[in-house]
């Protein structure tokens, strides 16, 4: 069986504020059904920003590895390519990234309001990720 990578130079990766580790690319928001279709790539062999979901997450595993970790930074659990994982929202804080090369991944996020809080070491809210958000970004690229 051969491996095979995801060729991603076609996709228009934005950066998130000044966090690092972290691109995405806003495929589409359903407004009236509150869904937005999102890839993110987490760099390989790094963490991005403390965070917790507040909605309903559909992910699939297109290229590496997906590794999540405690808010310590300890590894909580590795997703390989090719899985599909249904998450629904949660308190506890995590981190992710990539394994041995860059992941990426589709998200399917379904939720109003608020869907992500980001968080610094002391578990303090840094800032909000919310689906008007995710649309106002998708308008103006």
């Amino acid at each position: 069986m051969h491996a095979y990578t995801f060729d991603d130079r076609n996709i228009d990766w934005q950066r998130l504020g000044d966090f690092e580790h972290l691109r995405f690319s806003i495929l589409h928001v359903d407004e009236q059904n509150h869904i937005a279709e999102v890839l993110f790539k987490f760099s390989a062999n790094e963490q991005v920003v403390l965070h917790r979901h507040l909605a309903h997450n559909n992910t699939f595993v297109v290229q590496g590895e997906h590794r999540l970790y405690h808010a310590d930074g300890a590894l909580k659990e590795i997703r390989p390519v090719g899985s599909l994982t249904a998450s629904p929202p949660s308190a506890e804080p995590h981190r992710e990234g990539g394994g041995e090369q860059d992941v990426i991944i589709a998200f399917s996020i379904r939720g109003e309001g608020v869907l992500y809080e980001l968080l610094d070491a002391d578990m303090t809210v840094i800032g909000t990720i919310s689906m008007q958000d995710l649309i106002d970004l998708h308008r103006a690229h």
